[in-house]
């Protein structure tokens, strides 16, 4: 895939991508800060965020790099509703039980996040309205700090959307919890078709966080 930018690339993702990808992921996975802040194991978080995506649908992922280095990533799946058969069977299940087993949930970090996502699903935080019939598809991007703002996210949003339109997918949707995020997307041709908060990371920040969900149709 050619680069318009000669020190960055935008190319298909290769296995050897992969610890690339979780360690993006797992250094970005608090708004932008480090999964430490949160949980204490970075294994089980890294799969939880990017498994499906690297192992099931490796096809649909593409990444940014610059000098040999990948900076950045987006991973994708054209059907949510295949995603998310796999992602609880596949990824979720064997994560549980591994974490009881090794005695990982018990560690206080662990332990307060899990009662957290608990009483936020308790609180119905988690009911939103289905897309997946008009925007089948989903992405989550990230870059490196230091690696943003120089219009990496434009051109992984743009390569992902060729490869959606070849493959005949209708529509692609995204979740964020950055208002300036959305503020991107929205500059890329989506629009918001949903709002709402979550309560999981309350006992970090002392507040709710909202949650937006914006899609675009192909």
């Amino acid at each position: 895939m050619k680069s318009y930018q000669k020190e960055i690339v935008i190319r298909k993702y290769r296995d050897q991508d992969r610890a690339s990808i979780r360690n993006i992921a797992c250094e970005t996975a608090f708004m932008g800060k480090p999964a430490e802040m949160f949980i204490e194991n970075r294994d089980a978080l890294a799969d939880f965020l990017t498994a499906y995506f690297t192992d099931y649908e490796p096809e649909s992922c593409l990444v940014s790099e610059s000098d040999g280095k990948v900076i950045g990533y987006l991973i994708g799946a054209k059907d949510e509703i295949i995603l998310k058969k796999i992602f609880r069977s596949k990824i979720v299940m064997p994560l549980l039980i591994k974490s009881i087993t090794n005695g990982m949930i018990l560690k206080k970090k662990n332990m307060v996040l899990g009662l957290s996502f608990l009483s936020s699903f308790l609180r119905g935080d988690f009911k939103e309205p289905d897309f997946t019939e008009e925007y089948p598809a989903v992405l989550h991007i990230n870059v490196l700090e230091g690696f943003r703002a120089m219009g990496i996210g434009s051109r992984l949003i743009s390569a992902y959307l060729d490869y959606l339109h070849k493959e005949k997918i209708r529509g692609v949707h995204l979740a964020t919890t950055s208002g300036e995020a959305g503020n991107f997307f929205t500059s890329q041709g989506f629009h918001l078709l949903y709002k709402g908060t979550r309560s999981y990371f309350r006992h970090i920040l002392h507040r709710d966080i909202s949650v937006y969900i914006y899609g675009k149709l192909l």
